[in-house]
């Protein structure tokens, strides 16, 4: 529930390759003579020009002194989607500077005809030529994409590795750190040695061909992309938001050890419960077995089979995943939202009135996408309005790519009290071109007289800590008590920001046992994943549930925004949160006799807390200093979320007895 500052990237490759290629051992012959490689017998490399012709390298050597910027590319490459924008800035930069730059597409599975598009979707500024065979980045050892080697004017090597530093596993820079190949070519330019000759490159493994083994007991077509449909299909297909196909030989076979990489480190598919703890309907995790497989196939060289072996495709529903047409439909916006091709986009939000006069109970809601391409997550919630606000802030539905939708039994709704707002949270991927997105959910309602029970969403956080600076494993714990006795947990969502760490469930029963029900140990703010118990947990008089969280605000995290800064509760992502979320199913009713049990009488201390919530809201939004708080200087999830509950009068501010209300209402 903010807005993010800085984002993350899920499908960059880590520098850890762990498979070679019988080509790789010529190669590696190659390597050891570094930076100091000469180049000149590249030159008659023949090289494809997408739209038809041969070149060479020596056709843009012609000049002897102008230094030449390889950069290797793939059209699916995540990064190299990404970097599309900066390197074309670069070419034009240095250009006038007497550099030239060329992009080269060594992946077996990349076509002409798709690199022709890459380079039109992303205008790149500086052409990109096909290389065919993998006989230039196998001489330059070029293992990732992106990856850039600088030549000099005497065509040595003086440069290899990434761009710069602002993409890497998992994390998104506002802005670099350090801009290697720019300062590279200063220093090249300037008559100076490179400082940096040589980093590490992070990306995809260019697509090689490999030599499959005739006799291998594991093929693609009998058992991989069976493992394949159950697991990734549902992301890795056409229009969906992953990089690339997952149905095709041909397009799988280049991708294979970038497949084994990310498998092995567990990065794909997405799941980050420890498999130790709980068991999850909607668990997404890879078996041993499953990974074994994975992991032979590649090292016997991605061999195909036989195509009558293959299973019949999977069917996927595109359109609405909903028992029946929806009763009602509703779009985040009246126009798209549009998503650049590059940076960092803040988490949208859309206060949507879907003017309900009645209250209302859903049945069944499902999220589509306008553009899987670029939505990575979006969670809609229920805002009542003030006669209900004891309700609290409800969620309604959530779209996560590759998960399925949460279906409801028979008999459970949510309620959606008259007057309730819709809050759409969306989460935007940029993929190196310019999107649009219009994001809708349709709902199904269902008579009162038809509903046994409701779903709640109930949460402990925990907002009185400090984190210090440098420290790599701060613990904050929240323990929730005030559970129904007669409510069942249906399933659990941590949520942090970019310093968090790990988080861990831990039940406390009546009968003084205990239980981890949810482990995980590297949260991933990009996630926002709901964990679906397999069996609801009985939420009996006396159980309770204790969160653990863990921040890291070392230097060793490459999310943090400043490590030398102590980091307190807030909504921005440079702030920190830890709340720990539950969707709990009551019977009906229920609700209200949970709320009129928890009204209570104020004791004196009650007037020292709410002048501390009151001036701690003050201090932290009235940024100029006027005694009111408007709302263009707060948060845009708190102007939606909490600003009309605190600005009582409507008139467009809040005053600090306004916040002493809210604050003293709060404690009833």
């Amino acid at each position: 529930m903010t807005q993010s500052s800085m984002e993350k990237t899920h499908w960059t490759s880590h520098p850890k390759g762990w498979i070679r290629s019988v080509t790789a051992v010529a190669i590696a012959a190659f390597a050891l003579l570094g930076s100091s490689v000469r180049a000149d017998d590249l030159s008659s490399i023949e090289l494809q020009r997408p739209l038809g012709g041969t070149t060479t390298l020596g056709e843009y050597q012609k000049e002897k002194a102008r230094p030449v910027v390889l950069c290797f590319l793939g059209v699916e490459c995540p990064l190299a989607k990404l970097y599309a924008p900066e390197l074309s800035k670069l070419a034009n930069e240095y250009q006038k500077r007497g550099v030239t730059l060329l992009g080269i597409d060594s992946n077996v599975q990349d076509s002409l005809l798709d690199i022709a598009g890459y380079s039109r979707e992303h205008s790149l500024t500086f052409p990109l030529l096909k290389d065919p065979g993998h006989r230039l980045a196998d001489a330059l050892n070029a293992k990732r994409t992106p990856e850039v080697v600088v030549l000099d004017g005497d065509r040595t090597v003086r440069y290899r590795g990434r761009v710069d530093d602002r993409y890497g596993i998992g994390y998104i820079r506002d802005e670099p750190k350090r801009r290697d190949l720019k300062v590279a070519l200063e220093e090249l330019l300037a008559g100076k040695e490179v400082s940096t000759p040589e980093t590490e490159a992070i990306g995809c493994f260019i697509g090689r061909r490999r030599e499959p083994k005739p006799d291998s007991d594991v093929t693609f077509h009998h058992q991989i992309t069976r493992i394949f449909q159950r697991r990734c299909v549902e992301c890795h297909r056409d229009g969906d938001i992953a990089p690339f196909e997952l149905t095709n030989y041909e397009e799988v076979a280049g991708w294979a050890e970038t497949i084994a990489e990310v498998v092995n480190e567990q990065r794909m598919p997405p799941w980050h419960a420890n498999p130790q703890h709980g068991s999850f309907a909607n668990a997404r995790l890879m078996t041993a077995k499953e990974k074994e497989l994975v992991n032979r196939w590649v090292e016997n060289g991605a061999p195909e089979g036989d195509p009558k072996k293959a299973p019949s495709p999977r069917d996927f529903v595109d359109g609405w995943k909903l028992p029946r047409e929806p009763d009602l439909v509703l779009a985040m916006r009246d126009k798209p939202f549009v998503v650049p091709a590059e940076g960092v986009v803040d988490y949208q939000y859309y206060a949507i009135d879907p003017g309900f006069t009645e209250d209302k109970w859903v049945c069944a809601a499902d999220i589509v996408p306008g553009n899987r391409a670029v939505v990575h997550h979006a969670i809609i919630f229920i805002s009542p309005p003030e006669e209900n606000r004891k309700r609290g802030l409800g969620f309604l539905a959530g779209y996560v790519p590759g998960q399925g939708q949460w279906r409801l039994e028979p008999g459970q709704a949510r309620f959606v009290p008259a007057g309730s707002k819709l809050i759409f949270q969306m989460h935007y991927t940029p993929v190196g071109s310019v999107q649009e997105d219009l994001t809708k959910i349709g709902l199904c309602f269902v008579d009162d007289d038809q509903v046994s029970e409701e779903l709640i969403t109930l949460f402990a956080a925990e907002s009185k800590f400090e984190i210090p600076p440098h420290a790599g494993d701060h613990e904050v714990t929240k323990v929730y008590t005030r559970f129904p006795k007669e409510g069942r947990l249906l399933a659990m969502s941590p949520h942090m920001h970019l310093r968090g760490k790990s988080f861990r469930f831990i039940a406390h029963h009546p009968d003084g046992s205990s239980e981890i029900m949810l482990d995980i140990p590297n949260y991933d703010f990009n996630w926002q994943n709901n964990y679906v118990l397999s069996q609801p947990i009985d939420t009996d008089e006396g159980f309770q549930v204790e969160c653990v969280a863990t921040f890291d605000n070392s230097v060793e995290n490459p999310n943090n925004p400043d490590p030398a800064a102590p980091v307190r509760w807030g909504e921005q992502t440079w702030e920190e949160m830890m709340i720990g979320f539950f969707e709990v199913a009551v019977p009906k009713g229920t609700v209200e006799k949970m709320w009129a049990k928890r009204k209570r009488t104020k004791k004196p201390e009650d007037l020292a807390k709410v002048e501390q919530i009151a001036e701690q809201l003050m201090k932290r939004h009235d940024h100029n200093g006027d005694g009111v708080i408007r709302r263009h200087e707060v948060p845009e999830a708190f102007a939606l979320f909490a600003f009309k509950r605190f600005d009582r009068d409507r008139d467009g501010s809040i005053t600090l007895e306004e916040a002493r209300a809210l604050a003293k209402r709060k404690l009833n």
